[in-house]
C-alpha cells in the first residue's frame, strides 16, 4: 500500500510501534541520497567482521558514532581509522517527528536527541539474526526507518532469541519505534522480499534500514 493510503498504526508490543507509510516519497529520496553519500566515506560502507570471525551479510555505514562489535567510537578503528561523518541536525528533527508520530507524546519527542545512525543495506540475500540493541548507554527509544524492498521483521521478547516472536512486514516508507518495555527486545530480519521496492525512491534494488539511537556517550577528552 502506498504512503498516500497508509495502513493503520499498530502497537506490536508495549512500546513497539509500527507506523506504515510514514515517510513521504520525497523524504525517502532525500534519505537515499544522504545514505549514498555517507556510504562513500569518510568511513565507507562495509561488511562488519564480528569478534567470532564471522562476517555480517548486511553492509553498514555509521553517522555520528561508529559502531563496531560491541561498542561505539568516534573513529572507525576497525576500518580505516577515520572519524565518522557528523550527525546532521535535520536527522535529529526527523527522529523527533517519528517519536511524536509513534507515541503521540510531543513533550517526550521534543527531548529526544539521537546522536548516531546505523545504516544497514540488505541485498536480496542478506539477513540479520536475532539480537538486542544494547551497546548504548541510554535507554532512549530506537527509531527505525525502512526504504526499498519489503522485509520480514521479527519482533521477539526481552528474555530470549527464540519464541515468542511476531513477524511483520516492513515496507518502503515504514517507521518502527521500539522503546519503553520493548527497548531491549530481540529482533531480526530473516528475509528480504527482493524486487518489491519502488525505484522512484532512488534505490533500484535492496533495502535500506536507518536506525536512529541515543548513545549516551560523551566525546573522549
Amino acid at each position: 500500500m502506498s504512503a498516500l493510503f497508509p495502513r493503520p498504526r499498530a502497537e506490536v508490543a508495549p512500546g513497539a510501534v509500527h507506523v506504515p507509510g510514514w515517510l513521504t516519497p520525497g523524504q525517502q529520496r532525500r534519505l537515499v541520497a544522504a545514505c549514498r553519500a555517507w556510504a562513500g566515506g569518510p568511513v565507507p560502507i562495509r561488511h562488519t567482521r564480528l569478534p567470532s570471525g564471522g562476517v555480517m551479510s548486511v553492509r553498514t555505514v555509521c553517522v555520528g558514532w561508529h559502531w563496531l562489535p560491541y561498542r561505539y567510537s568516534r573513529t572507525a578503528d576497525d576500518v580505516n581509522g577515520a572519524r565518522v561523518a557528523e550527525f546532521p541536525p535535520w536527522l535529529v528533527e526527523l527522529g523527533r517527528r517519528a517519536l511524536a508520530e509513534a507515541y503521540g507524546d510531543e513533550a517526550a519527542a521534543a527531548g529526544y536527541a539521537p546522536d548516531t545512525a546505523l545504516i544497514n543495506f540488505y541485498d536480496g540475500r542478506a539477513t540479520l539474526g536475532m539480537h538486542q540493541d544494547k551497546d548504548e548507554k541510554s535507554s532512549a527509544p530506537v527509531v527505525s526507518l525502512s526504504i526499498g524492498d519489503t522485509c520480514v521483521f521479527r519482533v521477539g521478547n526481552t528474555a530470549t532469541r527464540t519464541r515468542p516472536y511476531t513477524d511483520i512486514e516492513l515496507a518502503s516508507g515504514d517507521l518502527f519505534v521500539f522503546g519503553g518495555p520493548s527497548r531491549y527486545v530481540y529482533h531480526g530480519v530473516p528475509r528480504v522480499l527482493a524486487g518489491t521496492g519502488d525505484p522512484a525512491t532512488g534505490l533500484r534494488t535492496g533495502r535500506l534500514n536507518i536506525t536512529l539511537r541515543v548513545t549516551g556517550l560523551q566525546d573522549p577528552s
